[in-house]
């Protein structure tokens, strides 16, 4: 009888365990089937500690050029500028000498990564869970762009902007869209400020939902902003009407953040848990 109840203890020790593992798992994964969102596409991070990003699911870009942005850093695919980490995405910026295959020298590395020629989805939603590093000169970034961005060029394969944030601004975000008479400096943008704290004080969701004729933004289920085709000036076009790609990086430097301060602490980490795409049901 006692081997038997110990026995039975047991079985109801493990079931509560595998009950409320599940749970906690749902509490990490929030169902929006109730909202009519079903996941089409996700990288969990879950690779063993040190690996490379799944090459199925990413591009790891390499280059110095400034990217457009007269950024600072030579993105690399170096295990020390963006690996995989206790479930986790790890991009880090380092302060650094470096010289890459091309001749091209930089003082920082980072690292870039996109699903070009991997995944690319017209509308639904598109959201991950990231913790930014703050500083003046980090200027990380959670975005999609056109996949037609190869033969359309930029801003006419359009740009959404998912999540934007300048190192010496902690607690404020930028959501924005990019096209044709509408980029850059012009682009549609709006801004959340965090009620309290800062943004790299923990991890927060990041989020669009993308219908035919608007955006929408959201910061840990909060909405903050919207466009639609009202919103765009004259002359300029609407042209999110095609699949895009996903992008995360953390560049240094460039035409929005400026240069990093002597205060800025490097390494820089971003640091992704998840990203997950959704289409409507």
């Amino acid at each position: 009888m006692a081997l038997g109840l110990v026995l039975l203890v047991s079985l109801i020790a493990v079931a509560t365990w595998l009950w409320r593992s599940r749970q906690q798992l749902a509490d990490t994964r929030p169902s929006l089937s109730q909202s009519g969102w079903a996941l089409t596409w996700s990288d969990e991070f879950n690779g063993v500690n040190g690996a490379a990003p799944d090459p199925a699911k990413w591009v790891v870009e390499r280059g110095g050029n400034g990217w457009g942005n007269d950024e600072l850093q030579y993105y690399t695919a170096r295990s020390q500028n963006v690996r995989q980490e206790n479930g986790r995405l790890v991009i880090e910026a380092m302060r650094e000498r470096f010289t890459g295959p091309d001749g091209v020298q930089r003082d920082y590395t980072s690292a870039r990564l996109e699903t070009r020629g991997r995944f690319s989805q017209r509308y639904g939603r598109f959201e991950a869970r990231i913790q930014i590093p703050s500083g003046r000169g980090a200027w990380p970034a959670f975005s999609l762009l056109g996949d037609n961005f190869s033969t359309a060029g930029w801003p006419a394969c359009g740009e959404i902007d998912i999540m934007e944030n300048i190192g010496n601004e902690p607690s404020v975000i930028y959501g924005s869209l990019h096209a044709p008479r509408y980029s850059g400096a012009a682009s549609l943008t709006g801004a959340y400020k965090l009620p309290s704290g800062r943004f790299c004080d923990g991890f927060h969701i990041f989020a669009v939902e993308w219908e035919p004729r608007a955006v929408r933004f959201f910061v840990d289920g909060e909405l903050y902003a919207t466009r639609t085709p009202a919103d765009v000036p004259p002359g300029g076009r609407w042209v999110f009407d095609h699949p895009f790609f996903l992008v995360l990086n953390l560049a240094v430097g460039g035409n929005l953040p400026g240069s990093p301060a002597d205060s800025t602490v490097f390494p820089l980490r971003m640091l992704v848990d998840y990203v997950r795409v959704y289409s409507r049901q």
